[in-house]
């Protein structure tokens, strides 16, 4: 049995949630997500818990336990508390900008580069260095910090860039001078 699986996921108050045989939709304070889940699982709900069931024993349903039960349970985490990832901006001149659903980043090309934010993605600029992204779908809230960091990832000499914020950079030694 999956240890992640077969854990009961807990169903916050303000969450009313809607399972219509392999269809889930899940709808709270932030919003609404939908989702329909892989064939041999099941959703079953009890009181207060949901719980993710596999049919049989077979590879495939083995698989997709653990799968199934954390995409739902993302999914009851993100329409309660939301989730944000945040991003540090590292080098001088280095700085970033919010104008509603863009992200405008200096970070050292000849021209800003402005990242437009799909719907349900909100971004934040706090002291022109930190950058927040948050929204209640995990999966995109990380595809986007993922593609912001990809515009100018730690270079491992200086450390300039943009990096998760506690993210760790390697640094290596420059070239030494002829003696």
């Amino acid at each position: 049995m999956s240890r992640i699986g077969k854990r009961p996921i807990p169903i916050p108050n303000k969450v009313n949630i809607e399972i219509q045989g392999q269809h889930i939709a899940v709808k709270g304070p932030k919003g609404s997500l939908e989702l329909t889940l892989p064939s041999k699982v099941k959703l079953v709900q009890d009181n207060e818990t949901l719980l993710v069931q596999r049919e049989d024993d077979s590879r495939i349903a083995r698989e997709r336990h653990g799968l199934s039960r954390t995409l739902v349970s993302n999914m009851v985490e993100g329409v309660s508390k939301g989730f944000e990832k945040r991003l540090s901006i590292q080098g001088v001149g280095y700085r970033a900008q919010a104008q509603g659903s863009k992200l405008t980043l200096n970070v050292g090309y000849s021209k800003p580069v402005e990242v437009s934010m799909p719907q349900g993605i909100q971004v934040a600029v706090e002291n022109n260095t930190q950058v927040i992204v948050s929204g209640i779908d995990k999966e995109i809230v990380g595809n986007i910090a993922a593609q912001i960091r990809a515009i100018r990832p730690p270079e491992p000499y200086k450390g300039k860039g943009i990096r998760y914020l506690g993210e760790f950079v390697r640094r290596k030694a420059g070239k030494t001078g002829k003696k």
